[in-house]
């Protein structure tokens, strides 16, 4: 396969790949993928423990019944998932075993699509990530690409059509047994409760393989959009286009409205917007929040983050301050990881915030009521946090900045 991706293959096209996924040694390289993710079970209840204490049995009759085309979905079990602005979404959890199978077709797969996907798509891709997409846009704005096309396609898992995702599949693949099992997938059932229905549109959020059918379904765009001399930066659906002018962020807007439309896709009217990036409140992108020269964590990010302190520093707590501040610095060390190219004064309230939530744990100790303010500062100091190994957002950006500027 390697060989064949960089001398082509006959035809333009694969007209062999199902081996490549039915195979057991393909089978047990997409378990272990899907053992290492965890995540909960599907509509028939088997979790990754049960899986994994018969795997090897479960792997060979999948193998066989891949072969002989006796394999059939189980359906996808939905829950609902909170949404930084209150709202949920919904999330389609596949089976243990369609994840195995939905794992090995990704795998072969994603090689020969990569060959042909777009620079400016950063989303579920290997070598590829958010912080890349990130660097992307600001290096765009600094080169005074501030008008910002801020896009929002509507519903987009759910509207992806059947036949033309099928269609854009098929200008690389020609097994005909691949491209059915592709299909079973997109034609699962969905389960909720009771209720059980065939979806006649979409791929699921959480089934293994939607990320790179999204990405096959948008990629025309991708060409596009590039191909015009629009300076597109995605990730998965979510998107910005950089432009130098009002005008020019005007036609892209029109432009990438046209290409949807062809697609069965539609840009959502409110949350699609034209953006002075040198004007409040700017823009958002993955969780970052752009406004001039300035980053900050998007208030829906900051809040999230509160939110898991909150649960952790409860005033009623019995454990230890110290085993309070381990658990606490798990979440800011992580949280600081991602959000660690903001603008310093984005972590000021935080800090204070948090030292609040503890300085309220010991004044309810001390039998006094209430958040912890006014004299709490003279009794537990910022330094008594920091002695005890609190994590200051402040203190570790300001090592980074020095980092940076020693590097240099």
């Amino acid at each position: 396969m390697l060989e064949a991706l960089e001398t082509g293959v006959k035809g333009g096209k694969w007209h062999s790949l199902i081996d490549k996924v039915n195979r057991e040694e393909s089978l047990r390289a997409a378990w272990k993928q899907v053992e290492a993710r965890r995540g909960g079970g599907g509509v028939d209840g088997e979790s990754i423990q049960l899986f994994a204490s018969r795997a090897e049995k479960r792997l060979a009759r999948l193998s066989e019944q891949l072969r002989e085309g006796t394999y059939e979905p189980r359906a996808v079990k939905r829950v609902w998932i909170p949404k930084g602005d209150g709202k949920r979404r919904p999330l389609g959890v596949p089976t243990i075993i369609d994840r195995v199978v939905q794992t090995s077709i990704r795998n072969a797969m994603e090689p020969i699509f990569e060959r042909k996907f777009a620079g400016c798509s950063y989303g579920f891709r290997p070598g590829r990530g958010c912080k890349d997409a990130l660097r992307e846009v600001v290096r765009g704005l600094k080169q005074g690409r501030t008008w910002v096309v801020d896009v929002d396609i509507e519903q987009y898992f759910d509207s992806i059509d059947h036949e033309r995702l099928m269609d854009e599949v098929a200008k690389e693949i020609a097994d005909s047994s691949l491209l059915k099992l592709i299909r079973q997938f997109l034609e699962q059932d969905v389960m909720e409760g009771m209720k059980r229905w065939q979806p006649e549109k979409g791929t699921p959020q959480g089934a293994v393989i939607s990320p790179l059918l999204a990405n096959i379904y948008l990629h025309p765009i991708d060409l596009a959009m590039r191909g015009e001399g629009y300076r597109l930066v995605r990730y998965a659906d979510d998107m910005v286009i950089l432009c130098e002018s009002r005008e020019e962020a005007e036609r892209a807007h029109a432009r990438l409205g046209e290409l949807l439309t062809e697609r069965g896709l539609r840009l959502h009217p409110v949350k699609t917007r034209l953006v002075d990036a040198n004007i409040r409140p700017g823009f958002d992108f993955l969780g970052y929040r752009f406004f001039g020269k300035y980053r900050y964590p998007r208030p829906s990010s900051e809040k999230k983050l509160r939110g898991s302190i909150r649960a952790k520093t409860p005033r009623t707590s019995g454990e230890s301050l110290e085993a309070t501040i381990k658990r606490v610095n798990a979440t800011l060390r992580g949280w600081f990881e991602y959000f660690k190219h903001s603008s310093r004064h984005a972590f000021d309230a935080i800090d204070k915030w948090v030292r609040m939530r503890h300085r309220s744990i010991l004044r309810k100790r001390s039998k006094r009521g209430g958040r912890g303010r006014g004299l709490d500062h003279i009794r537990w100091p910022n330094s008594f946090f920091q002695q005890r190994g609190l994590f200051s957002l402040v203190e570790a950006h300001a090592r980074l900045l020095q980092s940076v500027t020693s590097a240099h």
